[in-house]
């Protein structure tokens, strides 16, 4: 299984990335770790907004492509109301994601 989220730095700009580990590699962007995101590691990683499992990386890479594509408006239309088949429904199969339940708490923690 392969993870696709989306990260809100300090600065409010919105990264987008995919991880098979997702805690291990939230716990990279956090810290800063050597291995995070040259983005992460310059514009510090507040928080995970939202996050999509999928069966293998190549269908994670397809969602980080398209989510990369929408404009910034898009991307908080997406968080907040998860309009996944609105925003992606032409270019992507729906059934192919599965929007992972993230509560403010485990958002802050991973």
């Amino acid at each position: 299984m392969y993870v696709t989220y989306i990260l809100r730095c300090e600065d409010d700009t919105l990264y987008t990335g995919i991880a098979a580990d997702l805690e291990r590699r939230m716990k990279q962007h956090f810290s800063k770790d050597k291995r995070c995101a040259r983005y992460t590691r310059w514009h510090t990683a507040k928080r995970l907004e939202a996050a999509w499992e999928s069966a293998d990386r190549a269908s994670a890479s397809r969602l980080e492509y398209r989510i990369k594509q929408l404009t910034r408006e898009q991307k908080e239309r997406l968080i907040a109301e998860d309009a996944f088949a609105a925003l992606l429904g032409e270019v992507l199969e729906a059934e192919d994601y599965r929007r992972m339940d993230l509560t403010n708490e485990d958002a802050e923690q991973l």
